[in-house]
């Protein structure tokens, strides 16, 4: 393989970490092996669930620990009451505050199972994983489940493209 073969391989990896549905059409479309283009998917997304998930955790512990003292450094140095400020602009657009809704109204039909089977196709990896983290960090075995249905998902598109599949 060429170095332009890597750079590929790189590229659909790091896709994958993000919006890993997406990704396995379009790894095709660049010219890569179905195998390949299977295998740089799947560990793209497998990998970006777990940085994304212990990303998330960083991310909410601080937030957890720094908040008050953001309040008091702005209040203090800024000269800024901070809690009056963030109240006088959350006044939120209606496509964030639908955008909310759906995933709330999602996590309360669906649940655990139907973020982890939603997660690689409908909402994208840095999401599934966020959410995981925040509603259901506590729960045994997320990383199994999330990461059987990553292959789960790669398993339907690899059987798509080769029962698809034209001979060359």
């Amino acid at each position: 393989m060429d170095l332009f073969g890597v750079v590929k391989l790189i590229h659909v990896f790091l896709l994958a970490t993000v919006k890993y549905f997406i990704t396995f059409p379009y790894a095709l479309l660049i010219g890569l092996d179905k195998t390949q283009a299977i295998i740089a998917v799947t560990v793209g997304g497998i990998s970006g669930f777990f940085f994304f998930y212990y990303l998330s955790t960083v991310l909410i512990n601080f937030i957890k620990r720094n908040k008050i003292h953001a309040v008091h450094f702005s209040a203090k140095y800024l000269r800024v009451d901070l809690n009056r400020f963030i109240q006088k602009f959350k006044i939120k657009s209606p496509k964030s505050l639908r955008k909310r809704r759906f995933f709330v109204k999602f996590r309360n039909k669906y649940g655990f199972l139907g973020i982890i089977v939603a997660t690689p196709i409908l909402l994208s990896i840095p999401l599934g994983a966020f959410l995981l983290n925040r509603y259901y960090s506590r729960k045994k075995y997320v990383f199994a489940y999330m990461v059987l249905s990553i292959l789960g998902w790669a398993l339907i598109f690899s059987a798509i493209t080769f029962v698809l599949a034209k001979p060359l």
